[in-house]
This record gives structure tokens, sequence and C-alpha cells, in this order.
């Protein structure tokens, strides 16, 4: 039996909603404590907040499921995911040469290396469509919408979304959306 939305317009939907949301800001809280544990030079203490934040990022996912928040046949999310993913390389290298800019070499130095990681997770993504949904990366004559502050890419007609629509990356509405060329 899947786990996926059995929250989904129960009293507990809100409650799993907020606990995703919590659980994904102590992830972000885990591994800063760490950064700035090894920053410190200790590197014990680092071990064990990473090790909270991994399992912060896994209960985290397991709300989010429990809620419904990302949908159960996840290849179209995936595709966008990709090309989020893709033109993430030079949003984050765009966003380093401006830490650069700034005087901030050893920040900028490595986000170059997390921009090179966007790209790479890009590649990953595409490489798993390949195998187990090929159609999916053939959009010709299809409609595509892409997310003007992400980048995630929307397959089809955007106008057919509900009101309500949002980016499943970024949140933003479908009003940042643009028609791609």
């Amino acid at each position: 039996m899947s786990l996926h939305g059995i929250t989904k317009g129960t009293p507990l939907e809100k409650m799993a909603e907020m606990m995703a949301l919590g659980e994904a800001k102590g992830t972000m809280m885990y591994y800063t404590l760490a950064r700035l544990a090894k920053e410190q030079g200790l590197d014990d203490v680092a071990e064990q907040f990473i090790e909270a934040a991994n399992q912060e990022a896994v209960h985290a996912g397991f709300y989010a499921t429990v809620n419904g928040m990302l949908p159960k046949n996840f290849w179209q999310l995936v595709r966008g995911l990709m090309s989020a993913e893709t033109s993430g390389e030079k949003k984050v290298k765009a966003m380093a040469d401006k830490f650069r800019e700034a005087g901030f070499a050893e920040a900028a130095d490595e986000m170059e290396i997390f921009a090179k990681q966007e790209g790479h997770h890009g590649v990953v993504l595409a490489k798993i469509l390949e195998k187990h949904c090929p159609g999916l990366l053939e959009a010709a004559g299809k409609k595509i919408y892409v997310c003007s502050v992400c980048g995630y890419e929307h397959v089809g007609d955007l106008e057919a979304e509900p009101d309500d629509f949002a980016c499943p990356l970024c949140g933003q509405p479908k009003k940042v959306f643009k028609l791609k060329d």
C-alpha cells in the first residue's frame, strides 16, 4: 500500500504539511550548524549535525509523501526538475560571479562547485528519463512554459491548470511562467 496522500483532505493534512516544512527547515538548520562547527574545528560535532540533517530530510520527505505534496506519477515533475537543474548551473554561476565581485572569493569558489553539481543533476535526471520515460524528453509540438524564477519547465497547457497552480520547485504562481520559444 502506498502512503502517498493518505492525509490529504483529512484533519491531519495541515499538521503533516507543517511537519514537512518544519523538517525541511530543520535540514537546513542542521547543515548550517555542521558547517559552523567544522569552521570551528569541531569535526565530531559537525558529523553529528550532518547525521541529524540527513534524518530530518528523510522525515520531510515522509510527511510530504503522506500529504501528497508531490504527484504520485512523478515523471513530469522529474522532467521539469531536469530543466531547472540544467538552467540552475548558469544561475548559480552568475550568482557566484556577483559574490566574487563583492570580494567574497571563498564563497564564490564553493558556489562554482555547486553550479557544476546543479548541471550534473540535470544530466543525471535526463539519463533517468531516457531509461524509464523517454517519451517525456520529446516535447515537439507541445507547449512548454518556463518558470522565470527557477527554470522549471511545465509541459502542456498551463492555462488548463487551476488558478492556484504553483511551481512545484519554487512555489511561484503560474503568472511567472513564460511560454518557451
